[in-house]
């Protein structure tokens, strides 16, 4: 027998919680659909427990530091037993605020178990088939474990399988230049281990600026930490209980050994074993669900919302995804994706955080750009501090004088891009922040400064 629901979501992460709390409010009977742990990827191995991670290594590299600011300490050594039971006790009151929300909910029915389509509107989860006139797909995203020369020979690991790891790396190579390598890569230097990042292309985190790239490459450097660029021909080989990576570079050996691999080498939607082709769905090339600006998908009553959507890869993406969805539903609103102005942070420390476009974006428009740019060694925040290392760079339009985008890579870069962020979506002149005053002695107080400093942008 079909059980008929108001609303069926397939997936708990940062989008289908707070959506079903919209119908729960609506008293609507809805169907929310699990099959491994409750809040999806940022709260069991993304944004919450690796953060977890994070903290604890800055600690141990402030430590190390503590001489330079005339405090006496003895060794330092990562407990990573301890570390590891912080970072899940962390994970798992997030899990289970969740879980116990959902379940206290008395329009909303939490199933456990694995979600496949028989139909535009029918879902089967084991011997329960569900039916209902709107559904909404938000099961999220997983590691992507490339086809390599030599991968099925070795033993390597994944973002989720180094967090359940207990042991300390004697030496951890990561496969792969990006964000979730980089903060994997520093936080397990600063627990001791000797890390090398192999890198296929001519730099780190190609999606950015030169000179953002180049600083976190230096801050890397200076931890220690060893990048090899330019590995042409990646590849593994079991090597004496540890495992060689080919990198086939120009300089330097051919390849590293290791204890350890981590492969970070992006992530896919989890949407191959839904059976989407039978809901009359088919994906794009890179296996997301298509969707139009307010998350519809070519399927009349389906929506999808989260990372499987191909539109966001954050926590904070996904969340707005459920704004978008509840303001169309609920509220008689226009919220759209359009709408949203891209945002994130890198979270090796000091962080990165970006907003909008960066230089070759700003360019690609025509507008006359202007960019401001003041190192980080130039605020006295950050020498007090003593992180000197990165920059404040902010680009406008030259004729409107919005704000086009910023790159902040220092102390506190990930909270201080929200001022100009907040600018950008209130649409007003970057004359609005040029002429407040800020809080001394802040990192943000230096913002003014800067776009009151701002030159044309070179061409290239």
């Amino acid at each position: 027998m079909t059980q008929e629901y108001d609303a069926i979501i397939i997936g708990t992460g940062q989008s289908g919680p707070p959506l079903a709390g919209e119908f729960e409010k609506m008293g609507q009977k809805t169907a929310i659909i699990e099959r491994h742990k409750v809040g999806g990827s940022c709260v069991n191995y993304g944004c919450i427990p690796t953060k977890a991670l994070v903290a604890s290594a800055r600690v141990a590299h402030q430590a190390r530091r503590s001489g330079e600011f005339g405090i006496t300490a003895g060794g330092v050594q990562a407990d990573m037993e301890q570390v590891k039971s912080r970072m899940r006790k962390i994970s798992a009151e997030s899990n289970e605020g969740v879980t116990q929300w959902l379940e206290g909910m008395e329009h909303i029915k939490l199933i456990r178990g694995h979600a496949r389509f028989e139909g535009p509107h029918r879902v089967r989860v084991g011997s329960e088939l569900l039916s209902a006139p709107k559904i909404f797909v938000n099961v999220g995203a997983r590691a992507r474990v490339p086809e390599m020369p030599g991968l099925d020979e070795v033993e390597y690991l994944t973002s989720t399988g180094l967090l359940e790891l207990e042991e300390l790396p004697e030496h951890l190579i990561v496969v792969g230049g990006g964000y979730v390598g980089l903060e994997f890569a520093q936080m397990y230097r600063r627990f001791g281990s000797r890390v090398t990042v192999v890198e296929k292309g001519p730099r780190l985190m190609k999606q950015e600026d030169e000179d953002v790239a180049d600083a976190v490459a230096e801050i890397l450097s200076d931890e220690g930490l060893e990048v090899r660029l330019n590995a042409k021909c990646i590849g593994f080989e079991p090597r004496d209980k540890q495992t060689a990576v080919r990198v086939d570079c120009d300089d330097d050996p051919p390849e590293v050994v290791g204890s350890h691999v981590l492969l970070a080498v992006g992530r896919i939607p989890n949407t191959d074993d839904l059976g989407l082709e039978e809901a009359g769905i088919e994906l794009d090339k890179r296996g997301y669900i298509p969707v139009d600006d307010c998350l519809r998908s070519q399927v009349d009553g389906i929506w999808a919302i989260g990372d499987c959507n191909g539109e966001g890869a954050f926590t904070h993406t996904s969340y707005n995804d459920y704004e978008i969805v509840a303001s169309q539903l609920f509220e008689g609103g226009s919220r759209r994706v359009s709408d949203r102005i891209t945002c994130y942070a890198l979270y090796i420390d000091p962080p990165l955080g970006r907003i909008g476009m960066n230089e070759q974006q700003a360019r690609d428009t025509g507008r006359t750009v202007l960019v401001g740019k003041r190192p980080m060694s130039k605020v006295g925040r950050a020498k007090e501090f003593g992180q000197t290392q990165g920059f404040i760079k902010i680009l406008v339009d030259g004729d409107s004088e919005e704000i086009l985008g910023a790159a902040i890579i220092g102390l506190s870069g990930d909270e201080v891009v929200h001022c100009l962020l907040d600018v950008m979506y209130a649409k007003k002149p970057y004359t609005v922040i040029s002429k407040a005053v800020h809080i001394h002695p802040t990192v943000s107080e230096l913002i003014p400064t800067v776009l009151q400093n701002l030159q044309p942008l070179e061409s290239v």
